[in-house]
């Protein structure tokens, strides 16, 4: 089964780039001037940003359903980003080298699956998931720290 990779659509986060500091932080946001890579990766071109780039971390509500699993968590995001990644197939190599949390829901927001494994392990436990009728859509979730990484669909 044929799986895309969808990143966040960079125009919800399109007012917070330029913003000053003061300005971010009363947005509950942060910028960062990212200093090593990989370590700031991007939800919204789902890559691991280079040195010297600039990163927002912001609280971001990623499972708005309205059930016991809606969850927000921090993000990093690539200020001035203007594309969402669209991959059909492919694992972004941000999330291939990383310890994946894959949680698999229904229409509706409820959690019908969930798994953990190794990134470049990622492919056979996505085609699985979608396998199944009951489930929508997935979400990859960094395991170290929890963080929302990238939605996947059927392609």
């Amino acid at each position: 089964m044929s799986f895309r990779f969808l990143g966040l659509d960079p125009n919800q986060f399109s007012h917070l780039y330029g913003l000053s500091d003061a300005d971010l932080a009363a947005a509950g946001a942060k910028r960062f001037v990212v200093d090593s890579t990989p370590g700031y990766p991007d939800r919204v071109e789902i890559r691991d940003l280079d040195v010297g780039e600039r990163a927002i971390l912001l609280n971001y509500e990623h499972q708005p359903a309205d059930t016991p699993y809606r969850s927000r968590h921090a993000i990093f995001f690539h200020e001035g980003a203007r594309r969402a990644l669209d991959v059909v197939g492919v694992i972004p190599e941000a999330i291939r080298i990383r310890p994946i949390s894959l949680r698999a829901f229904s229409d509706d927001g409820e959690m019908v699956d969930a798994d953990l494994v190794d990134g470049d392990a990622l492919a056979p436990l996505i085609e699985r998931f979608l396998r199944n009728p009951a489930v929508a859509y997935l979400h990859a979730h960094y395991a170290k720290r929890g963080c929302y990484a990238a939605r996947i669909e059927r392609a």
